[in-house]
């Protein structure tokens, strides 16, 4: 093997970039050519790539989001576009691709590895929904970034005496939700896993207010329900005002986390290993402290990784 490529798709997210270094930098130093291709799987139709440098990657570890860019395909839901796709690559003398991305990603790069070229997959998408993985990248940055900001928000709820109902990213998927719920101290969870009931929570928020404890964070997952009609439901059933923030894109931004560098660190190092293996067709993941490798056919087929319910459960009991 010669020459191999990276590329990042769908939804960007931190730790993108210090996965692209690691790729550049271990495929480098074992000798090989690597291909930087530009605008995701739209990068291979059109046949936007460069090749790659160590200053191709300098001054990237801190930066968000992905320096290689990225961007929605529809051609590569076609079998002509994946056709074009995959004769791009063999063009180029490209033996070996490294994909970076979520669970649509890691759908076209099977797609393209059933097509003949190498693959291997990469998880990232702060969802962390991607089955066979504990974590994927960006998942830690985003938990972070909202932690931030439920902090400075519980600074204001209580100086207001103010509901805050809070919407997170993770579409159909409340492992954000929860996970924060948890850290920052929320006092409710409505995820998509776990079924709620608006009447009980006002009659808590209700007793709450009696109680003294007159501020309170509602956590909402995107896919469990939208945060303004969740306050319209229960903002005249409480004895204080309620406020709606969606944090929106500002969770996938900003600088990774080190636990997103050194995941993004060894990801790439483990694919750059595994495609000269010819040990392809994989994703590779993370199990307790171990990086492991499952069959893209078996991720792309396994549906929404399962939240730990272990989470639910320790944010009602903290919630009391």
């Amino acid at each position: 093997m010669k020459r191999i490529a990276v590329l990042t798709s769908g939804g960007d997210c931190s730790g993108m970039n210090a996965t692209v270094r690691a790729v550049v930098r271990a495929g480098m130093a074992s000798g090989l050519e690597v291909i930087g291709i530009q605008k995701g799987f739209q990068g291979l139709i059109d046949r936007h790539y460069e090749t790659m440098s160590t200053r191709s990657v300098s001054n990237v570890l801190q930066r968000g989001g992905t320096f290689l860019q990225s961007a929605r395909c529809k051609e590569m839901r076609t079998n002509e576009g994946l056709r074009l796709a995959s004769d791009n690559l063999k063009g180029l003398g490209i033996e070996g691709l490294v994909v970076i991305g979520g669970d649509g990603s890691l759908k076209g790069a099977y797609a393209i590895h059933q097509h003949g070229v190498p693959v291997i997959g990469i998880p990232g998408s702060i969802d962390n929904d991607i089955p066979y993985t504990d974590v994927s990248l960006g998942v830690d940055t985003a938990l972070n970034n909202i932690i931030r900001a439920v902090d400075n928000l519980k600074d204001t709820a209580s100086s207001h005496d103010r509901a805050f109902v809070v919407e997170v990213m993770g579409r159909n998927c409340g492992y954000l939700t929860v996970v924060a719920t948890i850290a920052a101290g929320a006092e409710y969870s409505l995820i998509p896993e776990e079924p709620y009931d608006l009447d009980q929570i006002c009659s808590d928020l209700r007793r709450r207010y009696q109680e003294g404890r007159t501020n309170s964070i509602i956590m909402v997952a995107e896919g469990a329900g939208k945060a303004e009609n969740i306050a319209n439901q229960i903002k005249d059933r409480i004895g204080f005002e309620t406020r709606v923030i969606v944090l929106g894109h500002y969770q996938r931004g900003g600088s990774p986390t080190v636990f997103d560098r050194l995941l993004g660190a060894r990801f790439g190092q483990a694919a750059v290993e595994n495609l000269m293996l010819n040990n392809t067709g994989k994703m590779v993941g993370i199990q307790g402290s171990s990086i492991i490798l499952t069959d893209l056919a078996t991720v792309t087929s396994a549906g929404i990784r399962p939240i730990n319910p272990m989470f639910p459960r320790l944010a009602n009991q903290l919630s009391v």
